[in-house]
This record gives C-alpha cells, structure tokens and sequence, in this order.
C-alpha cells in the first residue's frame, strides 16, 4: 500500500482515514473494537474524531480502545475543536483560551500526551486567524501536537491562515477538511489549486456522500430506513445522482469492486488529496475501506465517473 505525506509534515498515511463519528453512535462501544481492529489489520492506521462527536464520546470511545490494545504508537489521531459542544458561548470557539483549555480536555478523552494532527473544525468569525494559529503554534511547541489542519475554510481564509503562519514562523495548516465526494466537489473544489501548490493535503469527509455512493439509497423508501434519516440523503435522489450510481454499476460489474470501493478510488485518485474520511460499522465494510485504497480505477473509468457527477 502507497503512503502519502500529509502537506509537509513528517506524517504519511495509507489513504484512508477512518470516521469516528460513528464511534458512540451507529457503532457501539462493545462492538466498536472489532471493527478498529479490522481496519488496522488492513495496514490503515488513521482515524479521525472531533471533540463535539457525541459531546467527547467518540474521543472516550477510541481513546479506551487505543489503551486496551497498547497501540498508540502504531496508529495516528487526528481530532478537531471548534464545532458545537452544546456549552452556550464556547460553541464554534477558536480562541486561544479554549484551544489551550479543549486541547487538555481531548488529550484526556484520549488518554494519551500527544495528538497527531489537531484541526480546527469550523471558521469561527469572532476570533482572528492570529489569535487561532498563535495558539495552536503553542500547543505544537508544547509537544502536545504534532501538526495543525483546518477545516471547512474556503480559499480566502486558508490563503489568509498560510499567509499568516509563513510571515509569523509559526505552525501552519498542513491538511484542509472540506467536504468532497463524487456528488459534492464544491467544497473541496473552492481549495484544491491552493491545497497543490501550497502542498496542503485534502482530507474529505462525507467520502461516500452519507452512504448513498454504496448503493445503499435509490428510493425514497431506501432513505427512510437510514439512521442519519430522510433528509440527508434525500437530496441525492435526482437525475445526478442516478447518473453517478449508473456509472458506479457499471465500474463494480466490470471490475467486481463494490460502488463504495470505486466511490473511494475515485476521491483518492483526485489532485491534491491525501485521503478520504470514510466509517465503517462492520468488520465487512472496515474491509472494504482498505480495497478501496488498492484499487485502481482505468483512466476511462475515473473519466466516466468524473463526467457523471460533473
């Protein structure tokens, strides 16, 4: 499996990372470890959490799992504050007090001293980019982050964050997450020259467009049986939508893939991306992630995909 580098961090990943929003949720805990279990087993070694993933559950969840198999070295953490934790004024909060409060707070959910790659998880408008980065430089400088990411930043504000870290010498983001899959490219699209040319690496989450790229949704009555509910994948049961599910038919009869792997080839295959985020419930579809990142999809076929979500 080919490793990538992400942005200009010593860090390199297989090119999957593993959604932890699951964690608490879809997934329980007592089911949870056999699943991680799977993915690491698969040589993927990166997981993705956030402190707002069921208010610090999803932290709890895989910091438990990381001690009970004594694996903290073997796998990499990528956590993100900054999203609504449900505590009034703190919701969305990028300062520098609650980087340097919340950071102690996710290390301890983790039970571990160091977070491989820390992310802020929204643009908060009432702090400035200096306050952020300056506090996040600090919490790099304290050894207790390896490398900072951003995320859902569109281009004005991740040029402006570049710009900042490179005249101040300090930390910089070295990985964007914007959504990005074959039915929404806009959020990744906004960045993906700067992400090239600055050697930030994409990390897009919702891969798999909230399961309808599995195959999983084709009907109204598909979508009602989902957890994540009607509406998020309602808006998928279009004319676009069937022509991405064709083509991804297509591909899996040929190739004998399933449309989530191709799903997944696709994304990984993209300029500028390091990995796509994707969660598995199940050992089969922790599996199935890692096929994903051995698959390589023909020029025609990546061309036929691109055409149908175009």
């Amino acid at each position: 499996m080919s490793k990538r580098r992400l942005g200009r961090t010593d860090l390199s990943i297989e090119p999957m990372v593993f959604g932890c929003n699951v964690l608490g949720w879809t997934l329980p805990e007592p089911d949870a470890g056999t699943v991680l279990d799977a993915f690491v087993a698969g040589g993927c070694t990166a997981f993705d959490t956030a402190d707002s993933y069921g208010k610090g559950v999803s932290e709890t969840i895989l910091g438990n799992w990381i001690k009970a198999r004594r694996n903290r070295d073997k796998v990499l953490v990528f956590t993100k504050i900054g999203s609504n934790m449900g505590i009034g004024d703190r919701q969305r909060n990028l300062s520098a007090k609650w980087i340097e409060e919340e950071v102690d707070n996710s290390l301890r959910r983790l039970q571990t001293d160091y977070i491989d790659l820390y992310q802020t998880h929204w643009p908060d408008p009432d702090t400035p980019q200096e306050e952020t980065l300056a506090a996040l430089d600090r919490v790099v400088e304290a050894g207790k982050v390896r490398a900072i990411g951003s995320s859902n930043q569109d281009a004005k504000l991740l040029k402006e964050a570049l710009t900042i870290s490179k005249q101040q010498g300090i930390a910089r983001y070295e990985t964007i997450q914007n959504e990005f899959n074959l039915y929404d490219r806009e959020g990744f699209a906004a960045v993906q020259d700067l992400c090239v040319d600055e050697d930030v690496s994409g990390i897009g989450y919702f891969s798999l467009a909230r399961g309808f790229l599995a195959g999983k949704y084709r009907t109204p009555d598909d979508a009602s049986k989902s957890l994540r509910g009607t509406n998020a994948v309602a808006k998928y049961l279009n004319d676009k939508g069937k022509r991405i599910l064709a083509a991804l038919d297509g591909i899996a009869s040929r190739t004998g893939a399933t449309q989530a792997e191709i799903a997944l080839a696709w994304v990984i295959a993209q300029p500028g991306v390091g990995a796509p985020i994707a969660s598995a419930t199940s050992v089969e579809q922790a599996q199935s992630l890692v096929r994903a990142t051995q698959l390589q999809l023909s020029a025609n076929d990546l061309a036929a995909l691109t055409q149908a979500g175009a």
